[in-house]
């Protein structure tokens, strides 16, 4: 059997076990998975484009489990009632191909894009951040402004996004958490100014410069999260020359990320490095670092672990036939239940 998770069951896991402990637990098991990177066979995640949006699929393997996920982005979806992003993903045991989970992936992949930020934060910020500007205030600005608060003590946050619907959302979300002080501000380089940390997460597919040179200060950690296909960027070049820039899997955040933008020959580091000590993170506190977020693979892998894992802990979940159970692995013709087909096949 095949353990089925829905939304609902991704709510109850975050509910019973409450948020902090879910980035927690998430953190733990990204770490995990990035410090074994070699082991794993990865690609850069398979795209269709159109001018609406992409739909992807991203997949990932290690000698033991593999994963997928299909995902999309359509900027326009919330104009028909659609989020701009919807995902599910599949888990399955190498050794039999057997799969193990099918799960929703549109509110994990918020929770484990955010796990990942604080997580990289965690080594290229500067160790004393307690702001951060929050520029797009969309689907995943609530995961974000938690994680930062909850993983890193981030106890500002400057919100501004053109939508100002989008940020009296988040506001009715956040306002009054104790701990966290919520400022609006009426532009960008409003939010940025002063700011420790600068988090975009826009959704426009386009090549647009939210953060322009101007607008960065020395000490800055830029944590890139719009900018996630060909044509969609977020930050003028001017960004990525003057920081030290970070990646997931560089083949891909060449294609997709901000970085599309530079030269082959552009320098960056990608962050499984820093957490196996093999590159250096921040060099210095006047240093600005920027984190190009593209999503990969390798994340929901992980977060799909952590469902399993959780599930089985909790009892949630539904097993249900993806796979026919059968007493005979060579009689497939039986499952279908004619009796006598031969009859059945005539009379056809």
């Amino acid at each position: 059997m095949t353990t089925l998770l829905t939304t609902e069951d991704v709510a109850r896991i975050t509910q019973t076990l409450g948020l902090p402990e879910v980035f927690k637990r998430l953190v733990g098991y990204l770490e995990a998975d990035y410090l074994r990177w070699n082991e794993f066979d990865k690609c850069a995640r398979v795209a269709s484009h159109t001018e609406d949006g992409v739909i992807e699929l991203m997949p990932i393997a290690d000698a033991s489990l593999y994963s997928f996920k299909y995902v999309n982005g359509h900027p326009k979806n919330t104009r028909v009632g659609l989020p701009t992003v919807m995902a599910v993903g599949l888990l399955a045991d190498v050794a039999t191909g057997r799969p193990e989970l099918v799960s929703e992936l549109t509110l994990t992949t918020a929770l484990r894009t955010a796990a990942t930020s604080a997580m990289v934060a965690r080594k290229l910020a500067r160790k004393n951040a307690k702001s951060m500007a929050l520029i797009g205030n969309g689907a995943q600005s609530e995961f974000q402004a938690l994680a930062f608060h909850y993983l890193l003590g981030i106890s500002e946050i400057r919100l501004f996004d053109i939508d100002t619907a989008a940020t009296a959302k988040l506001l009715s979300h956040l306002q009054g958490l104790p701990g966290l002080t919520l400022k609006v501000c009426a532009s960008t380089a409003e939010a940025v100014r002063g700011a420790d940390i600068v988090t975009t997460v826009t959704a426009d597919k386009t090549n647009a410069t939210i953060i322009t040179p101007d607008m960065i200060e020395p000490g800055m950690h830029i944590n890139g999260v719009g900018g996630d296909c060909p044509g969609k960027t977020e930050m003028h070049r001017g960004v990525l020359e003057a920081a030290k820039v970070f990646v997931e899997f560089e083949p891909q955040s060449r294609i997709e990320g901000d970085l599309q933008q530079m030269p082959a020959e552009f320098e960056v580091t990608e962050f499984w490095r820093v957490l196996k000590g093999l590159s250096s993170g921040r060099d210095s506190a006047e240093q600005i670092t920027f984190f190009d977020s593209v999503g990969f693979a390798l994340e929901d892998f992980s977060a799909l672990r952590l469902l399993r894992d959780c599930a089985r802990e909790l009892g949630l979940g539904q097993d249900v036939s993806l796979i026919p159970q059968m007493a005979n692995p060579k009689d497939l013709f039986g499952q279908l239940g004619l009796a006598h087909a031969s009859s059945t096949l005539r009379a056809a």
